[in-house]
């Protein structure tokens, strides 16, 4: 059984920093797209960033050179390293995996196959 757990996450003031961790266990396979997306109680999943087992990446343009997505192979852990943190970044965020490739359609929340539990995220201003 696939499970996403979540970690990481809180709240913090304008221009600071956090990280959400995503750890995931029960795959078993080799190729896969992880991503992470935030959503607002009422509204769709918004893709944030997704990376591929190779390392590829791809990002939303409001977060591109503030976020960055990483994964450690080894722990089987997905990270994002969120800095620059405005209010609008408010939201509760998601990890979520799909099979095969991330590709032109990774921030489609339809196509993943498992999710995290979220986490919330505030920003202050």
């Amino acid at each position: 059984q696939v499970q996403l757990v979540e970690s990481g996450g809180g709240s913090v003031q304008s221009g600071g920093s956090l990280r959400l961790s995503c750890a995931a266990s029960g795959y078993r396979y080799s190729r896969h797209c992880m991503g992470w997306f935030r959503q607002i109680p009422g509204k769709e999943r918004e893709g944030v960033a997704a990376i591929d087992s190779d390392g590829s990446t791809s990002y939303a343009d409001s977060v591109k050179g503030r976020f960055t997505i990483s994964q450690d192979n080894a722990k089987n852990t997905l990270y994002l390293q969120m800095n620059s943190l405005k209010p609008e970044d408010t939201d509760m965020y998601h990890c979520g995996i799909k099979w095969g490739m991330c590709g032109g359609t990774w921030s489609r929340s339809s196509e993943y196959h498992y999710w995290g539990q979220g986490n919330q995220v505030t920003v202050s201003s």
